[in-house]
């Protein structure tokens, strides 16, 4: 009988692996764990999962013998890690393998916004280069202020990279960092009032759930772009449309929102904001690695090794 769950929408090639290892059972979300046998449930001692349904209390409860969740992916807000806490129950992320792809998209939203990309593509394909003439000007990227929002392990992949673009590196953290020169703003508000650029490289969760509020956006000002590759919890999304619909911000590049996939439809109809679908590790590459380091992290404990990369 088998000791492991797979939880969530795998590719065929990590199902594929998921089975060759640990032949697992295979479901869509938490909630369907209560339909399996309860002799079942009692013998599963990992959970593979991927997602972002809650995993909380009552479907831990439901597994009396698990003893690890190995997340895919480095957020896992998704999981109760407290409750996990409690029980004994260990969970594992998958960090560092997709901090260059994230921080490349990053950086490709902000030139996509600022030199409209996406719009002059469009006027090119629709024939009014050769039609109407050149595309209108746009905005200079290089020399331009950036500040991180949360300068982890994937905010300093982006700072490095800004760097590139000869611009100053602002930064706000739960506390200051030893970097290279880099300024510290120990308030979001005051961080966005220093930017051009303001970039959520944040964790999700409880302590940053709308961090980006009105006021940051109001700091950010009209000439100012928001960024945000981390959560769509992190931003104050009613306070994000007031800010774009009114031009208290110049625009933003996003790639997370709230309710995903299903988005607020507005923002399809405004032309100040980059939309990508929560695609910043969506490379062949880097999913592989992912997949294979939650494998990684169930093997090591159905062995009784240490656990590659825990978080509690």
């Amino acid at each position: 009988m088998t000791q492991t769950l797979a939880i969530g929408n795998y590719t065929p090639d990590e199902t594929q692996k998921l089975e060759s290892e640990f032949a697992p059972l295979f479901l869509d979300d938490p909630t369907q764990i209560g339909t399996l046998d309860a002799a079942l449930r009692d013998q599963i001692k990992a959970v593979a999962y991927k997602g972002h349904h809650p995993f909380g209390p009552d479907a831990m409860a439901q597994l009396p013998a698990l003893g690890i969740i190995a997340n895919y992916g480095v957020g896992y807000d998704a999981i109760d890690v407290a409750v996990a806490t409690h029980n004994g129950i260990k969970i594992t992320n998958t960090p560092d393998v997709l901090n260059d792809d994230v921080a490349d998209l990053a950086v490709g939203m902000i030139l996509m916004h600022g030199r409209q990309m996406a719009q002059a593509s469009s006027w090119m394909r629709s024939g009014h280069w050769a039609g109407k003439g050149a595309f209108a000007l746009n905005r200079k990227v290089s020399g331009s202020t950036a500040g991180i929002l949360g300068l982890g392990r994937i905010g300093r992949e982006i700072a490095v990279r800004l760097e590139a673009f000869k611009m100053d590196i602002h930064y706000w953290s739960r506390s200051e960092k030893d970097t290279l020169g880099y300024i510290y703003h120990d308030d979001p508000v005051a961080l966005a009032g220093a930017v051009d650029y303001l970039v959520v490289a944040l964790v999700g969760g409880a302590e940053t759930q709308r961090m980006v509020s009105a006021d940051v956006l109001s700091a950010l000002g009209e000439n100012g772009v928001l960024v945000n590759i981390s959560r769509g919890s992190t931003v104050d999304e009613a306070a994000l449309f007031t800010a774009l619909e009114t031009g208290t911000i110049n625009g933003a590049a996003l790639d997370v929102f709230d309710n995903e996939p299903q988005i607020d439809p507005r923002f399809y109809a405004l032309d100040n904001v980059v939309l990508q679908p929560h695609q910043g590790s969506g490379t062949v590459e880097t999913r592989a690695a992912m997949a294979a380091l939650q494998r990684d992290n169930i093997s090591a404990f159905l062995n009784g090794a240490p656990l590659v990369t825990p978080v509690n």
